[in-house]
């Protein structure tokens, strides 16, 4: 021990600095800390979340910065919401009054959802759609709107479209994002809290009745649907969700890197830009042998499987054997004895995505979907990896 000074004035300043000392650190003990939770990165982490998926427990939520509902439809040229689906709703706009960080867009449209041709076709019918879709979107206390046509100008999914699409597409977003302004500057959600709009777009081909530039005027992000590159519908197996060009990858392959140049090529600003993470993996079956399956041949389409059926069932089991391509960035399995291949997610691809994210100063990582990583794991891969 140090002994106390002997003279009074010493003492008295000795005995201030003490009790300041003392006093200073009390606070510091009452203050909230600053967790991981509390500290949003620069980049969003954005969520789909469907109609029928679980409770999100409250740690997840705190990874998130925005949830996206999915999906209302459009029914006779009205954006609309069926009962069930609006209780699902409902319950993620209640994590806001304890996550007050999280935002909850409603996402309109999906796969097979038609009525988009025929809503943005003219001035009343965008208005139609514009309207009831932002009213919906009040009505339910959310922050934005989403809208996934897949995809304007095509009917791969059975929907309605034609040549004009490409021009009453931008149209609609452009009345969309007049009808939100109009919504938010009634109920005080403007300036940095104004109402988003964003759209999931996909790439390559899929884009080709899409002005991009010119949606991207209207839009605070694209979510890039870069997964299901490989398909029920496409002649070779490869990586559904991969990072880059495989080695072996033919030329007309997609990619999440090509998607992203191509969408920067475009115009758009990086930081709208957010790029997609699949939690299922895509199986193939009778797949051709040669280069342990991977962009080869395949018999049939096997289906696909969410994280915890691979963890539980494919990965390192079964005869199934992970490989890692370390060009593309991404994993895959391959079972020798039964031919069959699987392309997915895991944490090392998603950690690579999130290092992709911050080299080229992008505006974050989505994915699909919420109910299929029901203990978090490759969400928080996500979460870290943008921190």
């Amino acid at each position: 021990m140090h002994a106390w000074p002997a003279h009074p004035k010493r003492r008295a300043i000795w005995r201030d600095l003490a009790i300041m000392l003392i006093v200073t650190t009390l606070a510091a003990c009452s203050m909230p800390r600053k967790n991981a939770a509390t500290v949003r990165s620069p980049y969003r982490v954005i969520g789909y979340d469907k109609a029928m998926g679980s409770e999100i427990p409250p740690g997840d939520v705190d990874r998130i910065d925005v949830l996206i509902f999915a999906f209302a439809r459009v029914l006779q040229g009205y954006v609309v919401l069926d009962p069930p689906v609006q209780r699902r709703l409902s319950q993620l706009v209640a994590l806001q009054q304890r996550h007050p960080h999280l935002k909850v867009v409603l996402s309109v449209g999906g796969w097979k959802a038609g009525g988009f041709s025929e809503a943005a076709a003219t001035v009343d019918s965008r208005a139609r759609f514009a309207d009831s879709a932002v009213q919906l979107m009040v009505a339910n206390h959310a922050d934005g709107l989403d809208i996934d046509w897949e995809y304007p100008g095509h009917h791969e999914s059975g929907i309605v479209s034609n040549v004009e699409d490409r021009v009453n597409f931008t149209l609609l977003l452009q009345e969309l994002r007049r009808a939100l302004d109009r919504a938010g500057n009634v109920d005080g959600h403007h300036g940095a809290d104004h109402y988003t709009l964003s759209i999931a777009a996909a790439d390559g081909p899929f884009v080709s009745d899409i002005d991009i530039a010119a949606a991207a005027a209207s839009l605070d992000w694209f979510n890039l649907m870069t997964y299901d590159f490989v398909n029920s519908m496409t002649p070779f197996t490869g990586h559904h969700s991969g990072l880059n060009d495989s080695t072996t990858a033919p030329t007309d392959a997609r990619s999440t890197d090509k998607a992203v140049r191509q969408f920067l090529a475009a115009g758009v600003p990086a930081r709208k830009l957010v790029i997609g993470a699949a939690f299922y993996g895509r199986e193939f079956a009778e797949v051709s042998a040669g280069n342990n399956g991977l962009y080869q041949s395949y018999g049939h389409y096997q289906g696909e499987h969410p994280w915890p059926q691979l963890k539980a069932d494919f990965i390192n089991q079964n005869g199934f054997v992970r490989h890692w391509d370390a060009k593309a960035q991404a994993p895959y399995l391959w079972n020798a004895t039964t031919h069959h291949f699987i392309s997915y997610d895991d944490a090392q691809s998603l950690a690579a995505k999130a290092n992709y994210v911050k080299a080229h100063q992008l505006g974050g990582i989505m994915y699909w979907e919420q109910g299929e990583d029901p203990q978090g794991e490759l969400l928080d891969a996500i979460w870290r990896g943008l921190q």
